[in-house]
């Protein structure tokens, strides 16, 4: 059930996000007045297609559910008979160099814009985070050498005002990006207003796949360790222990949240433990002994420990909610930003400071997208926006075969006054060709390496 549902938030996302991009193509085009002869959902032969309007505009499912195209009527297509007076007027070719620009900009606008309107309603309708408060800095940590502390909750980063936790990962790794330092202001209890910054070089080196804020010291900030229900038959019970207690230390070891707690229990299967813990105001130290099960390492099956109780784990949550206006605003800022952070990293994968690593394929995409649909429709809703401006910024790269490239092209007609000969065009297309399906097989082969560690 979960690959299926994984496969079905992946075809929903991704096919309605092509859709849309090609719908931006065939409105544009038909506000050009430019004949559209077919809209194909999917690529390859049609399976099944019904025309329809004063155009007889053929609207198809494809075989192939890779993307989707429009074709326009193009002089340029060994199929385009010999056109009449009137259809020679809507052929694309013959339109102005601007129109041309304009269809073609339109199916990555299009991206941009679903994105917009999505990121605008999740900021009306109120996101809840795990807010910006600052978990265990472990001692000479890049964190602590920074002057952040346990219990700090951050409030901006570089004069960027932050709220919740993925804002304090997206200013960090902006100041990473920019190769800047990041000056944190954070309110510490009991003392106000602090400052702490970690160095420009120390961001610069930092790897920025996987846990970026965990690489840096910094970690949620988790509730104290208490348990909930008792599960009969564990080791819980088995032990005496009850709902509410405290657990303050494990052999001596302090235990800050409940992810400390589960950790030391996982590596002491069959091992009694002595558990400090707190009962109605009462000090008590209890012998617990971990049953051991079955688990996963990275390498081979391991026995981990578990007492069969439940521990509060959840962060503290915030809300993040803005006015219509406001919301609109930020969703058009939010889309800038992502593109620009997706730009420089794509910029620092060619000259090597960023590792190829990062580049992502359909198999990575697919498991976020069922990821997120289980967590929630705000998370999946987010990710489609995040996709859909990945989309917009990849067609709008200038590799031919891509709608950048096609722009590129339109550009130069614009600069010299004449349109790229066809022989160099066909040349540019099989290159840009070629280094589509070179980052197609590093992207899967990326995808493969992830689900193999």
């Amino acid at each position: 059930m979960t690959l299926i549902s994984t496969l079905l938030a992946f075809i929903v996302a991704l096919g309605s996000l092509v859709i849309l991009h090609e719908l931006g193509h065939y409105l544009v085009a038909r506000l050009c007045g430019v004949k559209v002869l077919r809209f194909s959902v999917g690529m390859g032969k049609v399976v099944y297609a019904r025309k329809f309007g004063k155009d007889q505009t053929e609207w198809a499912i494809s075989a192939l559910p890779l993307g989707g195209y429009v074709k326009m009527l193009d002089s340029r297509d060994p199929d385009t008979g010999v056109l009449s007076s009137a259809d020679q007027a809507r052929e694309f070719t013959r339109q102005s160099v601007w129109r041309r620009m304009a269809i073609i900009a339109a199916g990555p606008l299009a991206n941009f814009l679903v994105a917009i309107v999505l990121y605008a309603g999740l900021f009306m309708h109120g996101i809840e985070e795990p807010s910006s408060k600052i978990g265990v800095v472990a001692a000479q940590s890049t964190a602590y050498l920074a002057g952040l502390r346990t219990g700090d909750t951050v409030h901006s980063v570089n004069g960027n005002d932050v709220a919740s936790w993925s804002e304090l990962r997206w200013e960090l790794m902006q100041a990473a990006l920019d190769k800047e330092a990041a000056r944190i202001e954070v309110r510490r209890p009991d003392r106000g207003v602090q400052q702490a910054t970690i160095a420009a070089d120390t961001l610069a080196g930092l790897d920025l796949e996987g846990d970026v804020l965990g690489k840096l010291g910094l970690v949620l900030a988790r509730p104290a360790p208490v348990l909930g229900r008792i599960m009969p038959g564990g080791a819980a019970e088995k032990a005496g222990l009850q709902p509410g207690d405290l657990i303050l230390a494990v052999d001596g070891e302090p235990m800050t949240d409940g992810i400390a707690v589960i950790e030391t229990l996982m590596r002491s299967p069959g091992k009694t433990l002595q558990v400090r813990l707190r009962r109605h105001g009462q000090d008590l130290t209890v012998p617990v002994t971990p049953d051991g099960e079955a688990g996963k390492g990275a390498q081979a099956a391991v026995t981990v420990g578990k007492i069969k109780a439940e521990i509060a784990l959840t962060p503290d949550m915030i809300v993040v909610a803005s006015a219509p206006l406001q919301a609109v605003g930020k969703g058009f800022v939010k889309v800038w930003d992502t593109s620009i952070m997706s730009l420089k990293m794509l910029g620092k994968m060619l000259t090597g400071e960023v590792s190829l690593k990062n580049v992502t394929g359909p198999i990575t995409i697919a498991d976020y997208a069922g990821q997120t649909a289980r967590i929630g429709l705000v998370s999946y809703l987010s990710f489609i926006a995040f996709i859909s401006i990945s989309l917009g910024v990849m067609n709008l790269l200038p590799i031919p075969v891509l709608d950048g490239g096609h722009l590129l092209y339109y550009s130069l007609e614009v600069l010299t006054g004449r349109p790229l000969p066809e022989r160099v065009g066909e040349i540019a297309q099989r290159l840009g060709l070629g280094l589509l399906l070179t980052l197609m097989v590093l992207a899967v082969f990326n995808d493969v390496l992830r689900l193999l560690n």
